[in-house]
């Protein structure tokens, strides 16, 4: 067995699941999972907790689970956000060159000039500034600066913020729950990190992330991420309306959505049949599984519309080369990428996680690719910090010391 050199843990705290996932780092630099553990997400809705105990009693569960796999104790985490509160937006930052050469503190300075461009409100905190091109004099299209020759730096950011309290909030329950944050990392961005190929991101590519009370998308094109969302409508919708149409419960209407349900009613048989459950001790029914369908497709639609409008609002509407990926919990129903593929007129795919080794089996499933994601991106991050320790600087934007500093500032108010 390899040596465990480097343990990392990502913490999908979703709307309907919690899921905590070790990964070792070893010596060459390869990822193994040696942990997964999971529970029923009681405290948050669409995102949001909205019960603190209820939170902290699922992350413990999900976390001593993973613990018990994994023979490793847990004491730090990499926690994603998502919720109807997120924005997002653009700035740009522009410095004067000391030595007409780009340096990395050049880089820094002119980050950190777009972020202070942004207008962010004493209720919001930035949680990304990510670089998506730079400009050195006139020459556009750099993706890294360091060592061109020129008098004038500009760098063009995607920022993205979040509600304080949301995010204060998150880190409350795991807090409370034993554990230390590291960092707080967008969800869309996260589950990116797991499904989509470095080809896909330069063509131009759009990524929905569907989850049970959030649908979260995020656009790359040449390369980099140029547009993040997040839609406050998801899976848990299809099952109420499934409760509702079906007049079941709601376990039941869960259960028949994962074993019968399907987006396209014109993928389904009229002879098959689903037997559904009746509530207040009447007798079960039969129904055509049809008409399972034709009470999710709606719903779907209209998922995938919200979907249309953000691509269209965000000026990127017939330049994503690479179509649609999705993924998340409710990727995996029946004819889901057929319905993006209608709705959207895009080419699409399941988005399955990938990059890590050890117990594929079981994260090779569209449902924890937000956990997988955080781990990538961790240890993403710390090559980061790594490479530009050796290099005796520091990265714009990156590294451990701007995580830390981060995550002063959401935690300050707790104390």
């Amino acid at each position: 067995m390899a040596k465990k050199e480097h343990i990392v843990v990502g913490l999908d705290i979703g709307t309907t699941k919690i899921c905590a996932i070790v990964a070792e780092v070893t010596h060459d630099q390869g990822i193994n999972i040696i942990g997964v553990g999971s529970s029923p997400s009681r405290g948050l809705r669409k995102g949001v907790v909205v019960n603190i105990e209820s939170t902290v009693e699922s992350i413990k569960k999900a976390v001593e689970e993973a613990e018990l796999m994994a023979a490793v104790q847990i004491n730090s985490v990499y926690i994603g956000i998502a919720g109807g509160h997120i924005a997002s937006e653009t700035a740009n930052g522009v410095v004067a060159l000391k030595r007409h050469e780009v340096m990395r503190t050049d880089v820094q300075r002119a980050i950190e000039t777009a972020r202070a461009a942004a207008v962010v409100s004493s209720d919001r905190r930035i949680l990304h500034v990510l670089p998506r091109e730079f400009i050195v004099d006139d020459q556009e299209g750099i993706r890294e600066p360091v060592g061109i020759s020129g008098s004038r730096l500009e760098v063009d950011v995607h920022i993205v913020t979040g509600a304080v309290t949301s995010a204060q909030n998150l880190v409350k329950c795991v807090n409370r729950a034993g554990l230390d944050v590291i960092d707080i990392v967008l969800q869309p961005l996260a589950s990116s990190e797991a499904v989509l190929s470095e080809e896909e991101k330069e063509l131009g590519i759009a990524m929905v992330d569907l989850g049970g009370g959030t649908s979260d998308l995020a656009i790359f094109s040449e390369g980099t991420i140029s547009h993040s969302a997040v839609l406050p409508v998801g899976g848990q919708h299809l099952t109420t309306d499934l409760q509702i149409g079906l007049r079941t419960s709601l376990a039941d209407a869960e259960k028949i959505k994962i074993r019968h349900g399907c987006a396209l009613a014109s993928m389904v048989k009229d002879t098959e049949m689903v037997e559904v459950p009746s509530v207040g001790g009447r007798p079960s029914r039969n129904l055509a599984k049809r008409e399972v369908a034709e009470i999710i497709e709606p719903r779907v639609e209209e998922i995938f519309d919200l979907v249309l409008r953000e691509i269209r609002r965000s000026g990127y509407e017939g330049k994503l080369a690479a179509g649609v990926v999705i993924t998340g919990g409710t990727s995996l129903l029946q004819g889901m990428p057929d319905a993006a593929e209608r709705v959207l007129d895009l080419p699409g795919r399941r988005g399955i996680p990938s990059g890590v080794g050890g117990l594929r089996d079981i994260v090779g499933n569209p449902m924890f690719s937000t956990g997988v994601g955080l781990i990538l991106h961790a240890h993403r991050m710390d090559q980061d910090y790594e490479m530009v320790r050796k290099l005796g600087g520091r990265k714009g934007g990156t590294g451990l010391g701007s995580v830390v500093d981060r995550m002063k500032g959401w935690v300050l108010n707790f104390f």
